[in-house]
C-alpha cells in the first residue's frame, strides 16, 4: 500500500504509532516499526538523558525508520528536541507550540517534521515553516483533540495544503483506514487501537477496560489537564473532571516532574511563574495530568488513575500482536476499496 507517507518516511504500510507517554516506549516502537508502520517514541516524561538512551535502544532493537514526539509547551522539551536533533531521529513529531526551529535543524540532515493540528489555521502555519506533513486529530482522538470530527477535518486540510494529511481519531479498523483513504489522507495515527495489543505496555487492567468500554464510554473536557482532552470515563475521570484544578496536590505532583527530568525544581518553578498565570495554571493542569496517567498507565490504578482513550475504544475487541493487526487493517482496506470500485462502475 503506497502513498505519500509510505514514501516520505520509507515504510511499508501508512500507520503510526500516536505518542502517548509511558506506552509509546522503545519496545513498542521498535515493534511497530518492525511490522512495517513508523513508530513514535513518547519524550514527554523523559529526561534529556533518557531520551538519548531510548533512541539507542530504538535502534538496538530496529533498522527501520522510527520517530519521536515533542510536546513543546512541556517543561524539558526543549532539552530533548535537542537530543533528538543530535541523534538525527529520522521523524520528529511536535505539538503544543512553534517548531519552525525544529525544521529548520532537522532538514539539515535530512529528518523530517511532522507538526499535529487540530485546526486549517494551525496546518497551514506548520506548511509555511516547512513542515512535511501534518497528523490532523479529529474530535473523536484520545487526548488533545478540538471541535471538528475526523470526517470534516480531514478534507478540510486536504483541501487547504500541499503536503500530506495523516488522519487521527476514530481509527480502529481497515474500514476507518480505507475511509481516511478516502477523504484524501496519505496515512493515518493510531493511539488508543495500538495501545491494546500484545506488545503495548499499558497495564493489563486497563487494556481489559478498553475492550469492554463502549463508543461512548468517554468524557471530553478541559478540566482534567487544562486542555479539551478526551479520557476513558471511569469514577476517578469523573471525580478528577469535577474537581478540576488541586493547587495543593499539583504543587507535590510538579516536584515529581522535576525529579523525572532530572531539573531543580526551583529553577522549573521560577520558569514556570515567570512565564505569567495563565501558563503557570496550564502547568499545574499538566502537573497532575500526569500523575493520574502514569498510575493509570503503569500500575493499572482505577481509583486515581485516569488514561486518555479515544471513542474507538468502542470497535476495539480483542489484543492482537501489532504485525496481526496491521495485516488485517491493510487487507480489509484493500477489500474496502475494491468493493467500492465495483459498486462505482
Amino acid at each position: 500500500m503506497k502513498t505519500r507517507i509510505t514514501e516520505l518516511f520509507k515504510i511499508k504500510y501508512p500507520i503510526l504509532l500516536s505518542g502517548m507517554s509511558w506506552i509509546s516506549v522503545p519496545k513498542m516502537v521498535a515493534a511497530v516499526s518492525n511490522a512495517g508502520g513508523l513508530g513514535i517514541l513518547a519524550t514527554g516524561p523523559l529526561s534529556a538523558d533518557e531520551t538519548r538512551k531510548a533512541v539507542h535502544e530504538i535502534r538496538e532493537l530496529t533498522d527501520k525508520p522510527f520517530g519521536a514526539n515533542l510536546a513543546l509547551l512541556f517543561p524539558g522539551a526543549v532539552d530533548n528536541a535537542k537530543v533528538l536533533l543530535e541523534e538525527r531521529v529520522p521523524v520528529i513529531n511536535f505539538s503544543l507550540g512553534k517548531g519552525d526551529w525544529l525544521v529548520k535543524k532537522a532538514h539539515e540532515y535530512g529528518g523530517k517534521v511532522v507538526a499535529t493540528v487540530v485546526s486549517a489555521y494551525h496546518a497551514r502555519r506548520a506548511q509555511d515553516y516547512g513542515c512535511d506533513a501534518v497528523i490532523a486529530t479529529g474530535h473523536e482522538a484520545a487526548a488533545h483533540g478540538d471541535a471538528l470530527t475526523t470526517f470534516i477535518l480531514i478534507p478540510t486540510l486536504v483541501d487547504t495544503l500541499k503536503i500530506p494529511v495523516i488522519a487521527a481519531g476514530g481509527i480502529g479498523d481497515g474500514r476507518g483506514l480505507a475511509a481516511a483513504l478516502a477523504l484524501g489522507a496519505d496515512g493515518v495515527a493510531m493511539g488508543t487501537r495500538l495501545m491494546t495489543t500484545k506488545e503495548s505496555p499499558l497495564h493489563e487492567g486497563y487494556k481489559k477496560l478498553s475492550i469492554e468500554k463502549e463508543a461512548t464510554d468517554t468524557l471530553f473536557s478541559n478540566r482534567f489537564d487544562g486542555l479539551l482532552c478526551r479520557v476513558m470515563k471511569t469514577d476517578a475521570a469523573l471525580r478528577s473532571i469535577e474537581r478540576g484544578l488541586d493547587l495543593p496536590a499539583a504543587f507535590f505532583n510538579s516536584r515529581e516532574i522535576a525529579r523525572q527530568i532530572h531539573a531543580p525544581y526551583w529553577k522549573l518553578c521560577l520558569g514556570v511563574m515567570a512565564s505569567g498565570w495563565k501558563n503557570a495554571k496550564q502547568m499545574a493542569f499538566m502537573a497532575n495530568a500526569f500523575k493520574a496517567i502514569r498510575v493509570a498507565t503503569e500500575q493499572g490504578d482505577t481509583k486515581e488513575g485516569v488514561l486518555p482513550a479515544g471513542q474507538v475504544t468502542g470497535l476495539i475487541h480483542d489484543e492482537p500482536t501489532i504485525a496481526e493487526l496491521f495485516e488485517w487493517f491493510v487487507a480489509e482496506a484493500k477489500t474496502i476499496q475494491q468493493q467500492l470500485a465495483v459498486k462505482m462502475e
